[in-house]
């Protein structure tokens, strides 16, 4: 049994970057979600499929900074390359008393973009929480979870 490395640990232990010279420029697609409870009172503010709080319109602000963030991906996370994303789509709905927050990122590249589908995922949600505070903080942001990847080595499909 081989052992494993990780990939941004070097040989001899320190942090790296993960050399992508030589992989294969396809189309990657990766597809992320994250749930939130914001329970019973702020739910029964959503009209319209949307949710109007005194900053504004809650679903709207997030999907805007959920792109933003995606966009900016490379910045937060150390090891990311930055991508020119070709393609970032948010949709939120409510799903049995759940905010639902679906991602879905697109580049043409050598490298993934999980990471740009779960940032977009986890800024809209904080964006989300931040959004509703003022009503009641019993906010949980549930879970961010890849649900979907292809292009790559590996292509990925949660069931």
């Amino acid at each position: 049994m081989s052992k494993k490395q990780f990939t941004h640990i070097s040989k001899d232990g320190n942090p790296q970057m993960v050399d992508v010279s030589e992989k294969k420029i396809t189309i990657r697609v990766a597809e992320a979600q994250a749930t939130i409870d914001v329970g019973e009172e702020i739910l029964s503010m959503i009209h319209d499929d949307e949710l109007i709080t005194k900053k504004g319109p809650v679903f709207q602000t997030a999907i805007i900074a959920g792109v933003m963030g995606a966009k900016k991906t490379h910045d937060l996370i150390p090891f990311c390359h930055p991508l020119g994303l070709e393609d970032c789509q948010i949709k939120i709905t409510v799903v049995n008393k759940l905010i639902v927050i679906d991602t879905r990122a697109v580049v043409t590249s050598k490298t993934g973009v999980e990471m740009e589908a779960l940032t977009a995922a986890s800024i809209a949600a904080l964006t989300v929480y931040d959004m509703c505070k003022a009503i009641s903080h019993n906010i949980k942001i549930r879970e961010i979870k890849l649900m979907a990847k292809s292009g790559g080595k590996k292509d990925f499909k949660r069931t």
